[in-house]
């Protein structure tokens, strides 16, 4: 075991979340975010419908589970299998919550509209600020996108988001769909961490816009970046740019290769 994989292991051992999940029988110390986020705004009420967008390992689940009781319903959504609940109002689709066939299976389950959509999911980290921000924002768009789509009206909305030069504009465009718009950083995200979570309170019932003008919207028209851009020169290069100069970059890289 390496230097860095004993300071993980140290580190992991001496984290109060981890420890105080590891204790309660909670999947992921992540539990305490949702609870804490919860506390703070109120988005999620007993009786409530949820869907859990990127729901594995599977602590966001329990923590809705303990929220709603047995009286309310969760659908969760994440491209890895996750071991079921042992709760009949909980079920987790194998699946991209990007693909409508996907979105459908979820809907056939849910009892009504959702009343909350909650999504506490992360991109593919390549170490790289600026690119890891932009496929975060594609992530957090695709999940908005689906909060519009299945949300009823009044609805809440609570999804991870990596900070960088486009992160406000996203909180905009959040607000477009939702009364009001937060961010927050609960005491559970670790202080390195550069995870925000941004709130949308009481959905307005309006559409995803794909004709809007927010730069955030254009990112969903710009493929993922290829793995093959890793060369250090090329990573020197990103770093120093900012998000929009970045994104047009990978475009005329991906161009390229078409």
């Amino acid at each position: 075991m390496g230097k860095k994989d004993k300071r993980w292991v140290l580190q992991r051992k001496n984290d109060h979340y981890y420890n105080l999940a590891k204790r309660r029988n909670y999947r992921s110390r992540a539990t305490y975010k949702l609870f804490q986020l919860n506390e703070k705004f109120n988005l999620i009420k007993e009786r409530n419908v949820v869907v859990d967008l990127g729901c594995a390992p599977g602590g966001w689940l329990q923590a809705a589970r303990d929220i709603v009781g047995d009286n309310g319903f969760i659908v969760g959504i994440d491209l890895q299998t996750v071991k079921p609940l042992p709760h009949d109002n909980v079920i987790a689709i194998k699946g991209d919550m990007t693909k409508e066939e996907i979105l459908k299976q979820a809907k056939d389950l849910l009892p009504e509209k959702p009343d909350v959509i909650i999504c506490d999911a992360s991109p593919n980290i390549s170490g790289v600020w600026d690119v890891d921000h932009v496929r975060s924002l594609e992530l957090t768009t695709m999940a908005l996108m689906t909060a519009t789509k299945m949300l009823k009206k009044g609805g809440n909305f609570v999804v991870k988001v990596f900070q960088g030069d486009l992160f406000e504009k996203y909180v905009q465009l959040v607000s477009e769909y939702f009364d009001k718009a937060f961010t927050t950083k609960p005491r559970a995200s670790r202080d390195e961490s550069a995870e925000v979570y941004v709130i949308g309170k009481r959905f307005n019932g309006r559409k995803f816009d794909m004709n809007s003008k927010s730069p955030i919207v254009k990112l969903l028209d710009t493929k993922p970046v290829e793995e093959e851009i890793t060369s250090p020169s090329l990573r020197k290069e990103i770093s120093k740019e900012d998000s929009g100069l970045m994104i047009k970059r990978i475009k005329e890289m991906r161009s390229k290769k078409e």
